[in-house]
């Protein structure tokens, strides 16, 4: 088993997101021996944005591809092929401005290929990347999750349940810590909450599409 590890925080030490993907991990390979796990730290080694040398994803032998179009193109391939290569994908997604990271987005969008990832039919879309399990780790400073208002105004966890839904992906689960800059006590409690948590859904929780850490 082959277990892909993202971190997109920009805090480093101070981050809840990498602490939870880290316990995540752990207790993953604890549960499941044998995995092997790859680290990507988009924080230190983001893609560039989409731009017109990086959109469309061209073949390696197309000989009109300049020079930075084929350093562009290799970059894309290589994070497909990981993200294809992985059986379970951890992802650490703090909550930035309403979404999520910049540099997450930017790896969204070079995973995110037609043919590769999902294709076009005459009936609509279809994932070509399912099968595997993606485990969200969501980091919050406020409490989004208990009114509709909080509700709408996220567009973390449902962008990501949207996107990997959209690759085929229909085991996505989410661990979330909420409310962690609202106070020493609020953050503690929710972190303290996450053992638990977490223990339960690395265990083969299949059916388990989220687990609240709400402060």
């Amino acid at each position: 088993m082959k277990l892909l590890h993202i971190d997109s925080s920009v805090l480093g030490d101070n981050s809840v997101t990498r602490d939870l993907t880290q316990r995540i991990v752990a207790q993953w390979r604890a549960s499941h021996p044998g995995t092997e796990v790859e680290h990507l730290d988009l924080a230190v080694n983001a893609p560039s944005h989409l731009d017109a040398n990086s959109l469309g994803f061209r073949l390696p032998a197309d000989a009109a591809l300049s020079d930075v179009q084929r350093r562009e193109n290799a970059v894309s391939e290589a994070l497909v092929s990981q993200f294809l290569a992985a059986d379970v994908i951890v992802i650490g997604a703090p909550l930035y401005n309403f979404t999520i990271p910049t540099q997450l987005k930017a790896w969204i969008d070079r995973i995110a290929q037609v043919g590769r990832t999902f294709k076009y039919t005459e009936t609509g879309p279809v994932g070509l990347a399912g099968g595997k399990t993606v485990i969200v780790a969501s980091g919050r400073g406020g409490v989004y999750s208990t009114s509709a208002g909080g509700t709408a105004m996220e567009h973390q966890e449902s962008y990501l349940g949207v996107l990997f839904g959209f690759l085929g992906i229909t085991d996505v689960r989410f661990v979330r810590a909420e409310g962690v800059a609202m106070g020493a006590d609020a953050k503690a409690k929710a972190l303290s909450a996450a053992d638990v948590a977490i223990k339960g859904l690395t265990q083969g929780a299949a059916n388990q599409s989220e687990v609240s850490l709400a402060a």
